[in-house]
């Protein structure tokens, strides 16, 4: 349980919230380039733009692109409802025009080409880039010369093929600024690395390649094929292609170990690949490429300088549509970006891991309790890789009665985590050889809560579980503010236990009434769950709703055995959700 859960969520990219992209790509381009928003007003101009619009960036931000700028070919204004521009954006789909104006600052209309395209964070539109180049026109013979039938032909036959070649080259430098955009954004919604890397294969083939591969260093000799997309999204077939690669020994000339060892990007062609490979890594890259039927090759570094997490190796099979330095200056941008997402999400995993072993590590092993099936899991949350104050138990009373703890202390740091581990402690010691209701036994430790542990509140629920080995059993049960436990019955029914509900830990005033007590019978091979608010609980989603897709996820895997239960359930956690799980599962046998 959280008393405060930020929570940081990709906005979507702009150049206003990516100046590097904005100042680095952007700015150093001699294309005019404008950004809106969704409504079609102006978010940025670059300086190309501002010398063609002769209007300052300052000027024109926030004003509608079509109101300040669009005019049709005899310079009048364009009915809204006309405008090729603003139909793209509402259809959010890429559009272009060859022969429109632009009305400069000094009211003089400027013939021009432009092409856009729409900026998408997932299925959100944020807004299109709109790159515009002038159109240089003939404007006819000379005062007083007839010209030719053919010369005319000719003239118009030269300018429709310009006019094609500008409105390709816009198109295609549109596509590579949403390339980049997009790698940047849907990267960034990420922390895991198989995910990472699987997104960036996805992005890149068949967009920009035939085949992307994907290796990170392990250590500086040890690197690891991770990821291998093909044609339609199919890897190769090859099982070699993924794995541990053999050392990469710093004298081999392989561009492959160039690159690893803080080389630049390297461009290869067909008579680059046939060159000797002069190390068992280079031998195992150049049957990749030969196996994939590659003409043409790009290998960039996953990041920059000294802070190289890897390589990123794009091939292309067509002889026709060869890698030329402008793909090459492309994918270096975008292993420059990629290679800190995938450092980051590499910490956040191992930082991770070690968090959720030191919660298990806090936490007890399992009895063993006659027939009596038990499983328990905890996954730290999402979002975070600090250790929290979900905990679970389970352990054998002096009277052979089973007690079973669900808990969640109130935070997500290790100040949690070391009350939760006072406040399971405590709990032991006041419930081991008591016989009677564990509502007397939660009252005792909400009484001895701010004395001896560090915790300000908590919730919990306390059970025992009661019965000779073959049955029958009865649960009795208190809860402090803690959710219901969910019984599953062979019948095919799921139901809440509601009753016994009290106050939370932290919140009972002395003098108070004693803590409800429940009692609840249990058919033979039913499965009891106790969990913790993660595992159905959404911030400021609707509780009820969240129990309710709950109860049905169980019910599904209620056949399942124990131990499957628990993966599935606690793997399939609720979109958005921010906090741990603690799962404690009891089944009990069939006579």
């Amino acid at each position: 349980m959280e008393n405060v859960r930020p929570r940081e969520e990709h906005e979507g990219w702009l150049p206003t919230a990516e100046p590097g992209l904005w100042q680095q790509v952007v700015e150093q381009l001699g294309t005019a380039v404008a950004v809106t928003d969704p409504a079609g007003r102006i978010t940025e101009i670059n300086p190309a733009a501002e010398r063609l619009l002769g209007r300052r960036a300052a000027a024109v931000r926030g004003k509608d692109i079509h109101d300040l700028c669009h005019r049709d070919p005899q310079s009048a204004r364009i009915p809204r409802e006309h405008c090729p521009l603003l139909r793209a954006l509402a259809e959010g789909r890429p559009a272009r025009g060859d022969d429109d104006r632009f009305l400069r600052g000094d009211g003089w209309p400027v013939p021009i080409s432009w092409s856009v395209s729409p900026l998408t964070d997932g299925d959100v539109l944020r807004g299109m880039v709109v790159l515009i180049a002038e159109n240089t026109k003939d404007h006819g013979p000379r005062q007083g010369h007839a010209e030719r039938p053919e010369r005319t032909k000719q003239a118009e036959s030269t300018k429709q093929a310009e006019r094609a070649a500008r409105t390709s080259a816009l198109e295609g430098l549109t596509e590579r600024l949403t390339l980049v955009a997009a790698i940047t954004g849907v990267l960034g919604q990420t922390l895991e690395v198989d995910e990472a890397v699987a997104r960036l294969g996805r992005l890149l083939v068949p967009r920009l390649a035939d085949w992307a591969a994907v290796d990170l260093r392990v250590d500086p000799d040890q690197v690891h094929r991770v990821a291998v997309t093909g044609p339609e999204g199919r890897a190769a077939g090859q099982e070699d292609w993924h794995g541990h690669l053999p050392p990469a020994g710093s004298a081999s000339r392989s561009p492959l170990v160039r690159v690893l060892h803080g080389g630049g990007s390297v461009l290869q062609d067909r008579t680059d690949m046939d060159a000797p490979l002069d190390s068992p890594l280079a031998a195992v890259h150049g049957a990749f490429l030969a196996a994939t039927g590659a003409v043409s090759a790009l290998t960039v570094p996953l990041g920059a300088g000294r802070q190289v997490t890897g390589a990123l190796t794009l091939v292309r099979t067509d002889p026709a549509r060869p890698f030329d330095s402008d793909d090459l200056d492309l994918v270096s941008d975008i292993g420059r970006r990629v290679g800190p997402v995938i450092d980051n999400a590499r910490r956040f995993g191992r930082q991770r891991a070690v968090a959720e072993a030191m919660q298990n590590n806090l936490l007890s092993p399992l009895p063993r309790h006659g027939r009596v099936q038990l499983a328990a899991r905890y996954r730290p949350a999402p979002a975070g890789s600090q250790v929290g104050g979900d905990w679970y138990d389970a352990f054998t009373l002096r009277d052979g009665a089973l007690a079973l703890v669900i808990g969640d202390v109130v935070g997500h740091d290790l100040t949690a985590a070391a009350g939760m581990a006072q406040l399971r402690g405590v709990l032991r010691s006041l419930a081991w050889d008591h016989t009677g209701p564990t509502g007397a036994v939660v009252d005792r430790l909400d009484h001895a809560l701010h004395a001896i542990t560090t915790v300000s509140m908590a919730t919990l629920v306390l059970a025992r579980l009661e019965g000779p080995d073959n049955g029958p059993w009865t649960l009795r049960w208190t809860s402090a503010g803690h959710p219901p436990p969910l019984l599953l019955t062979p019948d095919g029914n799921a139901q809440y236990l509601e009753a016994g509900q009290g106050l939370l830990l932290g919140a009972h005033p002395d003098g108070a009434e004693q803590r409800p007590n429940a009692a609840h019978a249990l058919p033979p091979g039913s499965t009891l769950l106790l969990y913790t608010d993660g595992l159905f609980e959404i911030p400021g989603g609707d509780l009820d709703t969240g129990l309710g897709r709950l109860r049905r996820h169980a019910l599904a895997l209620a056949h399942e055995p124990l131990e499957t239960l628990c993966d599935r359930l606690s793997a399939r956690m609720p979109p958005g959700s921010t906090d741990d799980i603690a799962l404690l599962a009891l089944r009990l046998p069939v006579p």
